[in-house]
């Protein structure tokens, strides 16, 4: 077996039972590993309509058969659930260093299933597994918990939750490295209510290959193609994600105050560009990865800590109408220490500070915090987020994300969400087909499962017309399936400014052994997309939630470069249906399951069920 270690772990918290399986190579082959993989055993093991709080529900930590091997960017590992926030399946991405120690210790992912009855973690060491317990760390922040856990096993790599997760908060974060998170859906809050603090991981062994000398000369030749890329080896490492806040709000879709306006005068304030040239310390990589597009920053009162990502700086900043680089990365810090996504986290604060606005909160729903919900206060940002993450006062309120807090005041069209899940950084009112990605994705509103800002914005492959809906179902059906195999066999999405499909497959080939082909490689990503959509119709969510909030589709943008434009989703919809092979209900058809192999799943596509 290569590129796989060949062993599953089984982790049952209730009665602290730990079973080591055999991979199924063949059903490896079929889901790729990592989200693939985890979807399958979701779908299979976990009852419908279950609670995502309930022991029944499982949480899979997965590496993909390229994670860990000597290929660029093979950091990343996928946490898998049930989403509390959304009810659909959860797949959040994370890149650092865990994931490719956890793999070398011999195994390439955990089932977690149950509950223990007081807070535990798990140590792994090589073959030596143990559930230990975790009242020591338990109410740490992840900084406090990392440090703990290397002080008592030293060289070990430290995943973990923080007080977010302890306390269930919908939007909790799984973290790792100190600073890189699993972000989205809520998946530390099911890692909390399984008593499970962290995962501490230490191995030695080393990922088998198909073909070494084939492996390395693919290895450089990918290099070599990054490091030739302008994004890859220039905006990227030059200023992080935040390359884009100029870019974005140059464009006119930079949202502002809750996607009530889409540019402002100020971004330049924040931007990447800004960040390098007064708080960035210096870069930092993940696992293997020539672009290091991450950020080391300073704080005012001196300390050194993980910087903001794109998405990160413009929830906190133009969304809630901040333009302060330094509050902004107080309120990342937080949310790294506390184990909160960053998005959901700014732009909760933003949907509140409508709210207020609008005059639904009162000031005496928060006079007792001592804090603003006005636009632009540098200091609610960051005071927002730690009583987020304790769930203090009215942050107890805000730590279950936007859509439950506007609903709670009877204006949840005020939430600019997807399946319940915050939007991120781009309005898509000036980008069809990225609008197109946020409404049908299977876990909520996500920018990085399908990211159509590469051919509408920055011209990856090529430079398609950001306002035309000619061929962006298609065009947004490919992104989609690609980005399920990246996630799958362990590779960075940010790969793709350089590399295409036939180089995913070239490294693939080299590490795992002849299998697939461009066609098949892609058609894979596409089975893996239908399953996760057969999993939210179990679930009860159909494709009527495959929609944008009003103001998208019926307010036109009100100021900037893009103005008066709106999202046409009435058109692209169908045709997306269409070329999924979907009937005109967003149903997977008969055809199209036992064309991808997924006939054992044909119960799910009866009407009456969906």
């Amino acid at each position: 077996m290569y590129g796989y270690m060949g062993k599953i772990l089984r982790v049952n918290l209730t009665n602290r039972t730990i079973t080591k399986e055999d991979l199924d190579f063949e059903l490896a082959k079929k889901y790729l590993g990592a989200r693939g993989l985890g979807v399958k055993i979701m779908m299979d093991e976990v009852p419908a309509n279950v609670d995502p709080f309930s022991p029944e529900n499982k949480l899979i930590i997965a590496t993909g058969g390229l994670t860990g091997a000597p290929v660029p960017t093979s950091g990343r590992y996928m946490a898998i659930t049930k989403s509390p926030l959304t009810g659909t399946i959860a797949i959040a991405n994370s890149g650092g260093h865990w994931g490719p120690q956890f793999k070398a210790t011999g195994h390439d992912l955990i089932i977690f299933e149950g509950k223990a009855d007081k807070p535990v973690y798990l140590y792994i060491n090589d073959d030596e597994v143990e559930i230990r317990d975790a009242e020591h760390i338990w109410g740490k922040t992840v900084s406090e918990t990392t440090k703990i856990l290397q002080e008592e096993f030293e060289g070990c790599k430290v995943l973990s939750i923080g007080p977010a997760g302890e306390r269930l908060s919908l939007i909790a974060a799984i973290m790792n490295d100190v600073d890189r998170a699993a972000g989205r859906g809520g998946v530390g809050a099911v890692m909390g209510s399984k008593n499970l603090k962290a995962i501490a991981v230490k191995g030695t062994k080393k990922v088998s290959l198909f073909d070494e000398e084939r492996t390395k000369e693919v290895s450089q030749a990918k290099v070599k193609i990054l490091r030739e890329d302008p994004v890859a080896s220039g905006g990227l490492p030059s200023y992080g994600s935040a390359v884009l806040v100029n870019i974005i709000n140059e464009t006119g879709i930079f949202p502002v105050k809750n996607f009530q306006e889409s540019y402002t005068d100020e971004a330049d304030k924040i931007s990447g560009e800004t960040l390098a040239a007064t708080r960035l310390v210096k870069n930092s990589a993940c696992y293997r990865c020539p672009i290091a597009c991450g950020r080391v920053v300073k704080l005012p009162d001196g300390s050194v800590v993980g910087g903001p990502e794109y998405e990160t700086i413009w929830a906190f900043g133009a969304d809630c109408a901040v333009f302060d680089l330094d509050a902004i990365n107080e309120a990342n810090n937080l949310c790294n220490e506390y184990g909160l996504d960053t998005i959901s986290t700014g732009t909760t604060i933003a949907t509140a500070m409508e709210l207020y606005e609008k005059g639904y909160i009162k000031d005496e729903d928060i006079e007792a915090d001592g804090i603003s919900l006005k636009w632009g206060d540098p200091k609610a940002i960051v005071g927002w987020t730690r009583k987020m993450g304790l769930r203090e006062g009215f942050g107890n309120k805000l730590a279950d994300g936007a859509y439950r807090l506007a609903e709670s005041y009877g204006a949840p069209e005020l939430s600019m969400t997807v399946k319940k899940q915050e939007l991120p950084a781009y309005d898509p009112r000036g980008v069809q087909g990225h609008g197109l990605t946020y409404a049908v994705n299977n876990r909520g509103g996500c920018h990085i499962k399908g990211y159509m800002i590469s051919p509408e914005i920055l011209g990856y492959p090529e430079k398609l017309d950001r306002s035309s809906v000619e061929g962006k179902a298609a065009y947004t059906k490919i992104f989609l399936d690609l980005t399920a195999v990246i996630d799958s066999i362990g590779l960075c999405v940010f790969s793709t400014f350089g590399l295409g499909l036939s180089d995913y497959v070239d490294m693939y080939n080299a590490v795992v052994g002849d299998i697939y082909t461009d066609e098949t490689l892609l058609e894979a990503g596409e089975r893996i997309w239908n399953l996760e959509k057969l999993f939210n119709i179990r679930e009860g969510i159909d494709s009527k939630e495959d929609k944008l909030p009003k103001r998208l589709l019926e307010v036109p943008i009100q100021n900037g470069p893009s103005k008066g434009e709106i999202h046409r989703l009435d058109i692209l919809l169908p045709e997306y249906y269409a070329v999924r092979g979907w009937d005109e209900d967003g149903i997977p058809t008969e055809e199209t399951l036992k064309k991808l192999g997924l006939e054992e799943y044909l119960g799910y596509i009866n009407k009456e069920m969906a």
